[in-house]
């Protein structure tokens, strides 16, 4: 049973008061306390202009600082390497959907943001983006 948002919450605030990946049961698994505390992923499956897709990696890059910022633990964006050129993906974690949506919210206000939302509407390199939201299977 996942737990429920008092856990949740009291997870958060534990994790909180650790300095980020210094804790020794962090450092023995590898995770940081915002992987630990990552219950659904965002999944960004994004079509790409096959001939734009530098233009999409700078739009990447940008996401790297931003995304963190914001509150996402970003695992990573995917880039095109061999087959398929036009479709690269994006993973996001979170602790729950509420905190996606203020994560969202973040995004919408933040200058960084916005001027790469921007960026990415005015040079057309996204043809189409869909969102999944999964959870990890647990033992």
């Amino acid at each position: 049973m996942p737990p429920d948002r008092r856990e949740l919450l009291q997870a958060a605030a534990v994790l909180a008061a650790l300095p980020l990946a210094e804790s020794a049961a962090f450092a023995r698994t590898g995770e940081t306390a915002m992987q630990a505390a990552t219950q659904i992923v965002c999944h960004i499956r994004y079509e790409l202009d096959p001939f734009k897709r530098a233009q999409f990696e700078d739009y990447a890059r940008k996401w790297l600082a931003i995304i963190p910022a914001c509150g996402g633990d970003l695992l990573g964006y995917f880039m095109p390497h061999e087959g398929t050129n036009y479709e690269a993906h994006a993973l996001i974690g979170f602790a729950s959907l509420a905190a996606y949506e203020t994560y969202r919210a973040k995004l919408r206000t933040d200058p960084a943001s916005k001027a790469n939302f921007e960026f990415a509407e005015r040079e057309k390199f996204i043809l189409r983006e869909e969102r999944a939201f999964l959870r990890k299977v647990e033992a």
